[in-house]
């Protein structure tokens, strides 16, 4: 199992900034749509996807947080120029080890609530237990790269439409795969995610059913083998378990600041 997972490892890139995945990400996105994308972002730019879950969360990769990431950018699909929200919290799930061990999840609460309007949007999370047909047309976006050999990421939000793989032929392409993922894109076909496209949603009828995760050792033009998500039916407890706690320590610190206030 060692040997396994060491091979396994080296095959998977765990993306940050110039790290990445998949095939590219093609087709920009108007600007009256996916009002829920997020870039990740430390203090010299880009780092991850990810997408806007509340007032004040959002769910990103585990991974990302390699990046050290400080804020976030919302409310634009063009990054050059954009303001910067500020990172609050950070919570990764616990179990989260590496990369291809799965459980590749991380909420970021963030240092403000944004206020929900033509310019932002939620998305809507998958129902628990919501499984996905194979051969289903999803949606992945992000601000990575468009092809191997890129010399940066893209400014402006792009996206791409990809199919979801049996997971069983997932299995096989992928030995050693952790459990609680979803497969599509980039295997038989030249649609995917590429570097710098990690945390993105995949969304499914407007719902985002997982997103960004890992693919093979720094490549994105090939079709070899499938993209791998983060299936986010299999973690909706964690999510809402932490969402409702962080908010309940809100209202405790608000309660205490009140009492002080009294005479």
């Amino acid at each position: 199992m060692q040997a396994l997972q060491k091979l396994l490892l080296l095959l998977v890139l765990t993306c940050h900034g110039e790290n990445g995945h998949g095939r590219e990400i093609m087709g920009k996105v108007s600007e009256n749509s996916m009002l829920y994308m997020v870039s990740v972002q430390n203090d010299y730019g880009h780092v991850c996807g990810g997408f806007l879950i509340s007032e004040d969360f959002v769910v990103t990769a585990a991974h990302c947080d390699g990046g050290e990431p400080t804020s976030v950018v919302l409310g634009t699909h063009n990054l050059k120029g954009a303001e910067k929200t500020a990172i609050k919290q950070k919570y990764k799930h616990e179990a989260y080890e590496e990369v291809f061990k799965g459980d590749d999840i991380m909420l970021l609460k963030l240092s403000r609530k944004v206020r929900l309007n033509n310019r932002v949007q939620t998305i809507q999370l998958p129902d628990c237990g919501m499984n996905i047909k194979e051969n289903q047309q999803c949606l992945v976006a992000g601000w990575g790269k468009t092809h191997d050999g890129a010399l940066s990421i893209e400014d402006e939000l792009r996206m791409v439409n990809v199919s979801v793989i049996n997971l069983d032929v997932c299995k096989y392409k992928w030995p050693g795969l952790p459990a609680n993922v979803i497969c599509a894109g980039g295997y038989g076909t030249n649609k995917g995610f590429c570097q710098g496209d990690t945390g993105g949603p995949l969304v499914c009828n407007g719902i985002a059913v997982g997103f960004v995760s890992f693919n093979n050792f720094r490549k994105c033009d090939y079709p070899d083998v499938p993209n791998v998500y983060t299936d986010i039916s299999k973690h909706l407890y964690w999510i809402n378990n932490i969402v409702r706690n962080a908010r309940l320590r809100d209202s405790q610190s608000c309660m205490f600041c009140v009492r002080k206030l009294l005479p």
